[in-house]
């Protein structure tokens, strides 16, 4: 995110051109938590699938909402002591004029308010993956608000808010590594601590019920994320946008390439499931360090990102933790390895000045302070994440019970199922029954004493 986030009255004159630009890489995000849905639908069981998708497709209605009323005053209000953003004209958004502009760029307030509040949307929506199968839906509300209240909006204040600590520091973090992928990750491992195991974890098969609404996310994640990360720069007068979108496409890639010859290697076999998973840790890993590396370090980025990640998943069975679609594998991981590699591959052009190990004076300063804002934000939201489930938990529940988790979430929660097998016979009508053979004939003799047998 470019530096400025003030408003000033002495704002250059409004962009048509950018503020179109924003608008449509706006709805890009947005389309964004819909692919998640389809993404995390796919890969639970047929018995979960409505109950993953809508606690996705709910975050759009809770965050936006808050993000109204006070969630951008949170984020980009006026700062208090590096944690906090807070002004009156931002709540309700009722104090903004129609034509102001965000201080040193060409689009309206409005503009970027709605832009942030996609990111706000789709952070939440990540954490559920790692709940699936397991977790009452007005729980899942609830904690919703009070995550993005507690944890999203003061992250994203540390991160991309005027006098942020961390944006003071000089973390890069261009599109959300930190406030998005790490945050969303380390909630995730926070609240699975809290809530425990699926019924059947380790023993029960648990694969993806859909394989193609797995990769219709994907690819509807993969078109989105170009808005989400070139959106980042708030305008395309430059080149730095072109080169976010490049390195978007190209970490990716690389990313997905990687995670299969993983695959190859270590299963035998490419799957689609891994072509999925890792091209999402490419995005995941490019979105912070895109905007100040070279084509050829996103691609180191991205191979790097797909090794590790493809790596990570397989960690939850070592240790126990239940991370039922992969969010810590996947999110926190590309997120820690795309935030800490701008300290190895920022070089010095694009987004910022500073440069990594590998140029400039060789210097480790800038990996220092990745390291500071990845370490910060990991454990901040762990323990908040944490201490928010326990106290849901303790009040509401957090989890349904184990008959309606064996039985299915589906039907139980939201009294649908996402499937209807009725008709999988084929035929509409049922079969009229064979008549029964006379009783004198050879047939029925012989059936006779077939039962004889049977009863002796």
């Amino acid at each position: 995110m470019p530096p400025g986030i003030t408003i000033a009255a002495d704002a250059p004159e409004l962009s048509a051109a950018n503020t179109g630009f924003m608008l449509i890489c706006s709805a890009l995000v947005m389309l964004m938590t819909p692919g998640l849905a389809f993404f995390y639908g796919g890969m639970v069981r047929v018995k979960s699938t409505l109950n993953m998708l809508m606690m996705s497709f709910i975050s759009l209605g809770i965050v936006t909402v808050l993000w109204v009323l006070y969630g951008f005053s949170v984020a980009f209000g006026t700062d208090h002591g590096g944690l906090l953003g807070w002004d009156g004209d931002h709540v309700g958004l009722s104090g903004l004029g129609v034509n102001q502009l965000w201080d040193g760029y060409t689009i309206p307030v409005y503009v970027f308010a709605v832009f942030q509040l996609m990111f706000a949307v789709i952070t939440p929506a990540l954490i559920s993956g790692a709940l699936a199968d397991r977790v009452k839906f007005t729980a899942w509300a609830l904690f919703v608000v009070l995550w993005a209240t507690v944890v999203y909006f003061p992250v994203a204040h540390w991160v991309w808010g005027a006098g942020g600590w961390a944006f003071e520091l000089g973390v890069i973090d261009f599109a959300g590594g930190t406030a998005v992928h790490i945050n969303a990750g380390a909630a995730a491992l926070g609240v699975i601590l809290v809530i425990g195991k699926r019924v059947g974890f380790k023993k029960d098969p648990m694969r993806p019920h859909s394989l193609p609404l797995v990769m219709l996310g994907a690819a509807l994640l993969w078109f989105g994320w170009f808005g989400f990360n070139a959106g980042s720069w708030l305008g395309n007068d430059d080149g730095v946008g072109a080169l976010m979108f490049l390195n978007t496409q190209v970490a990716t890639a690389a990313a997905m390439l990687a995670w299969l010859l993983y695959e190859k290697i270590r299963h035998g076999a490419c799957t689609t499931l891994g072509a999925a998973s890792g091209a999402v840790a490419g995005l995941v890993a490019i979105t912070p360090s895109g905007g100040s590396c070279s084509p050829l370090g996103a691609i180191a980025i991205g191979a790097i990102a797909g090794l590790l990640c493809a790596m990570a998943v397989g960690l939850k069975f070592r240790f126990g933790y239940d991370d039922s679609l992969d969010v810590i594998g996947v999110h926190l991981v590309g997120g820690v390895v795309g935030s800490v590699l701008v300290g190895f591959f920022a070089t010095g052009g694009g987004q910022s000045d500073a440069t990594g190990l590998f140029y400039g004076d060789h210097s480790l300063t800038q990996l220092w302070k990745q390291l500071a804002g990845v370490g910060a934000v990991l454990a901040y939201s762990l323990i908040a994440s944490a201490v928010l489930a326990l106290l849901i938990d303790k009040t509401l529940g957090m989890r349904v019970s184990e008959d309606v988790e064996v039985a299915g979430i589906d039907q139980a929660e939201h009294a649908e199922t996402a499937y209807d097998f009725s008709g999988a016979g084929g035929g509409t009508a049922p079969r009229a029954a064979a008549p029964a053979p006379a009783a004198d004939t050879p047939q029925a003799q012989a059936q006779a004493q077939r039962n004889k047998k049977v009863d002796a």
